[in-house]
């Protein structure tokens, strides 16, 4: 049988987990990606990103996709799994690392707003 300081513990714990969780939804909902901003955040996309037909050689031969037009709650998303070492490219990795959830967004929102065609490159 659970005692009531245990049952009183449990039900402490439970309702810590529930507001925990309801934040980071919340959170969650409060990022609004923002083009613009998102403009100022691309200088170090750009170097791969703009060019066509582009292909890395570090760590494997890999063709570096153009992001014009992508979704933008993809881009965050990929970038948020390159955080967490859900995918694997170290150099993807390494620029992810630095990018908070905003800075994500604004990404993603700034090439959402290119186009397959624009030339994807905010210093011209």
């Amino acid at each position: 049988m659970i005692s009531m300081k245990k049952l009183s513990i449990l039900s402490h714990l439970a309702v810590t987990a529930a507001l925990a969780f309801a934040g980071s939804v919340v959170q969650a909902d409060e990022i609004k990606g923002n083009a613009a901003a998102g403009n100022a955040k691309v200088w170090l996309c750009v170097g791969c990103h703009s060019i066509p037909d582009y292909r890395a050689d570090y760590p494997f031969v890999y063709k570096v996709p153009m992001l014009g037009g992508q979704n933008a709650a993809y881009i965050a998303t990929a970038l948020a799994s390159y955080k967490k070492g859900e995918r694997k490219h170290p150099t993807m990795r390494s620029i992810a690392a630095s990018l908070s959830d905003q800075d994500m967004a604004d990404i993603g929102e700034y090439y959402a707003a290119q186009t397959a065609s624009s030339p994807n490159n905010p210093l011209k």
